[in-house]
């Protein structure tokens, strides 16, 4: 489910979310299956927040795909659980990797050579790593 639109100059899951979007997101993938109300309530105690607004925006999140809603309970005890479709891990992985994918279509060389003069601050196992993925595709491995 790709991002369709990244905010350059936002941090964390700001880059890919709105700030509400991305609060929510953070509590859905530490403790899954929180209803609206719940959710609503740990935000709250951070700063005041309406449920509606709450409602509104998990069901944007839902209909983006970022969450499943399921039902429980019956007649006045039912209630909606929502749980992200994807560990935190897995959506950064996609949307980094079709972020880092999409700029080297489009600007090629230049992003290579930009993310080569990033590596000056880049931790040692990364750069092995990268070595190692470059000798695969001098040897013909992917």
């Amino acid at each position: 489910m790709p991002i369709k639109r990244m905010n350059i100059g936002g941090e964390g899951l700001n880059r890919f979310f709105g700030p509400l979007e991305a609060r929510i997101m953070d509590i859905l993938w530490s403790s899954p299956g929180l209803s609206i109300k719940e959710v609503q309530t740990i935000l709250n105690d951070e700063s005041p927040i309406t449920v509606n607004a709450v409602m509104t925006v998990m069901n944007r999140l839902q209909g983006k795909g970022h969450l499943t809603k399921a039902q429980t309970g019956v007649g006045r005890a039912r209630v909606a659980k929502f749980s992200p479709v994807q560990s935190r891990e897995q959506f950064l992985t996609e949307q980094t990797r079709e972020v880092s994918q999409g700029l080297i279509q489009e600007y090629g060389d230049l992003v290579v050579t930009h993310m080569i003069d990033a590596l000056d601050d880049v931790d040692p196992v990364v750069i092995a790593r990268l070595e190692r993925k470059l000798n695969d595709l001098k040897n013909g491995r992917t």
